[in-house]
């Protein structure tokens, strides 16, 4: 058990090695492998107690290997940067591979288009909590993002001219909202997820990139004056050994943190990893209330039906066979966005409108379709449902029920993907600044840019992670030389960190296993911060939430006290940052006192923008949630080439 962390044994023991850009993997050593015309890298290699550390040094360093990821060090790796990629999944195993839907681009392949109209669905999407200057942006670049793809080789579905196939979807439309439904969701059938990130991985190995695969980031390293992010601290799952892995940039593309309910469409990987890492640092996260339920998930498995589903002609039904979206979205009906549908479906289940024994799920109908075209669009989609819901879609409809999908919160960036730290006045608590982090860049579902405001659009979110992990290579590139000094930190920085995993892994004196208190947690965020929320339940639930992180802080049992492939320690770490999650999100939903987005509050059914219009930020001293708020962007990047859009009621 580690005894002493002072800095004087942080020095000790300490030897030079060599190492080498490369993949460092279970088939490769702990400290490097040697691949054929790579640089090499110093590294230092000490022993604290009976832990092995060993230092790197990188111009730029990425945790998270999906696809803002894949893109933002493929970017830095192309401009010269020496680069280094952290990530606890082999790349192609990372989250993006299970986007079903599509990329959103203004393409107009099926019909006319223009991305200022996307620019408009999206604002409108947000519930007008999003930024307009970085929604601006996104939809600007996404041509090109789309197009930049396709060169890299992604094989998009095509249209008989040869163009890249665009299905509709939801909260799409044309001319402002005044044309019908736009045809914008650019699509590889119904695995545009899986495309995107083979093909993001294999165009990634053409440059320089050193990955670290399996290996867990702990905590962020900071500057001796604690004013800069210098990079990261990481387990090597394989053998246990802790990498400080310092560079003059970080970029945060961790995915979401799904996983803090019980039934969601996430992997069980998305445990928020990156969010708790800023959180412990004294960072805030943003809008973390707003959690996505994706109108669609298989009834008892959770697993994602795509929203593409509807947008090739799939219909819901409840139990009396009614197509009830048309009495809540009469021009959009089923292509309405996706909190609307969610909410409508909640509506017909509780006014005992359901369908099976226990009416308390609909079904989602693609049995009126031609077989054929669910072939050719829909194949995943006819195989998923028939393993995990055992039916024919050509045949039977799929029982469907709203699930826990996507985090439209996170640590808050600018366009650029530059991490934001607020300034408040000490005296009034007003704003006063939102100032950039030096080293510090997020972008995908773990930063908030924020462009999804109160709720996402469909097809935005693979978007989102190639324009904005493409910003912050362009940010980095911009701003920045290739072989640029580091600021110095402390010697014993990060040991702070390694003592908080020693301690979880001698917790065997505690008495409840991390599973257990997960379980507690997800159940608990599933029944208290679900569809609708009304202010009892969100402070019984914040209650809970509380209780439940002080259990694991006291109680918490690891049994497992290895350090090669302790996936019992390595769940508890986890666990540990999804309870910072967990509590920002119920912290911030019991105070906002409006519905807005996937937000809606029974007791307060009216968007409230007078004193509401404004970003949550919320900060997690490792027991407790703070609140404080941050002013909306409402305003574009250039008001001649974009009009800032009004707030007016959101209608379907």
């Amino acid at each position: 058990m580690l005894s002493a962390l002072a800095s004087s044994s942080c020095r000790n023991a300490l030897r030079r090695v060599g190492g080498v850009g490369g993949i460092h993997s279970a088939s490769s050593s702990s400290t490097a492998s040697t691949a054929a015309g790579r640089s090499l890298s110093s590294i230092a290699e000490q022993l604290v107690g009976d832990y092995t550390i060993v230092d790197h040094e990188y111009d730029a360093v990425v945790v998270g290997a999906g696809g803002s990821g894949l893109r933002a060090a493929m970017g830095l790796s192309e401009a010269g940067f020496k680069t280094a990629c952290v990530t606890k999944l082999f790349p192609t195993r990372s989250h993006t591979v299970a986007a079903q839907g599509g990329i959103n681009a203004a393409l107009g392949n099926m019909s006319k288009d223009d991305w200022r109209w996307h620019m408009y669905d999206t604002v409108k999407g947000s519930d007008w909590l999003g930024d307009q200057d970085a929604i601006h942006y996104m939809c600007r670049e996404a041509p090109q993002a789309v197009y930049e793809l396709e060169s890299f080789g992604m094989p998009f579905s095509r249209t008989e001219e040869g163009k890249i196939y665009q299905r509709a979807f939801g909260g799409q439309s044309l001319e402002f909202g005044k044309g019908g439904q736009a045809h914008r969701c650019a699509a590889a059938a119904d695995r545009t997820g899986h495309a995107m990130l083979h093909t993001l991985y294999g165009r990634s190995l053409a440059f320089d990139t050193t990955y670290f695969v399996e290996y867990f980031a702990l905590d962020l390293l900071m500057s001796d004056d604690d004013k800069e992010v210098v990079g990261v601290i990481a387990l090597n799952m394989e053998d246990g050994t802790l990498h400080r892995i310092r560079a003059k940039n970080t970029v945060l593309a961790t995915g979401g943190y799904g996983r803090t309910y019980f039934s969601c469409t996430s992997a069980h990987t998305c445990t928020g990893d990156g969010n708790a890492m800023a959180l412990r640092k004294g960072f805030a996260t943003q809008d973390s209330e707003f959690v996505q339920f994706h109108p669609t998930g298989i009834y008892g498995a959770g697993c994602l039906m795509t929203e593409g589903c509807r947008g090739e002609g799939g219909i819901l039904r409840n139990g009396e066979g009614e197509r009830f979206m048309e009495r809540y979205a009469p021009s959009a009906k089923d292509l309405a966005s996706r909190d609307v549908v969610s909410r409508a479906m909640t509506v017909e289940i509780r006014e005992g409108r359901g369908v099976g024994p226990k009416k308390d799920h609909c079904y989602l109908h693609l049995d009126h379709l031609p077989a054929d075209l669910l072939a050719e669009r829909l194949p995943g989609i006819s195989e998923t449902a028939a393993i995990f819901a055992g039916v024919d879609v050509t045949k039977e409809p799929i029982p469907v029920l709203p699930t826990v999908h996507y985090n439209m919160g996170g640590i808050p960036t600018n366009h650029h993907g530059q991490v934001l730290q607020t300034t408040f006045d000490p005296k009034t608590g007003h704003h006063v600044s939102d100032d950039v982090v030096p080293g510090l860049y997020a972008a995908g579902e773990a930063a908030c840019a924020s462009v999804h405001g109160a709720n996402r659009l469909g097809a935005n979110s693979l978007l989102d992670i190639v324009v904005f992990g493409r910003a912050c290579a362009l940010k980095i590139e911009e701003d920045h030389q290739p072989g640029e000094s580091i600021a110095p930190m402390k010697d014993d920085e990060g040991m702070e960190s390694l003592s908080d995993l020693d301690s979880l892994r001698y917790s065997s004196t505690g008495t409840t296993p991390t599973a257990e208190i997960r379980l507690e947690m997800q159940t608990t965020m599933q029944e208290h911060a679900a569809v609708y929320r009304e202010a009892s339940t969100l402070q019984t639930g914040k209650i809970k939430v509380d209780d439940i992180v002080d259990k694991f802080n006291t109680d918490v049992k690891v049994s497992d006290q290895s350090l090669v492939w302790n996936t019992d320690l390595v769940e508890t770490l986890e666990l540990k940052n999804l309870l910072a999650c967990a509590s920002t999100t119920i912290t911030g939903a019991e105070n906002r006192k409006e519905s807005r987005g996937a937000h809606a509050r029974e007791d307060y059914p009216n968007r409230d923008d007078d004193q509401w219009m404004k970003h949550t930020l919320t900060y997690f001293d490792g027991k407790r949630t703070h609140i404080d708020y941050r002013p909306i962007h409402y305003y574009t990047l250039d008001e001649e080439e974009c009009k800032t859009v009004p707030p007016f009621a959101r209608v379907y």
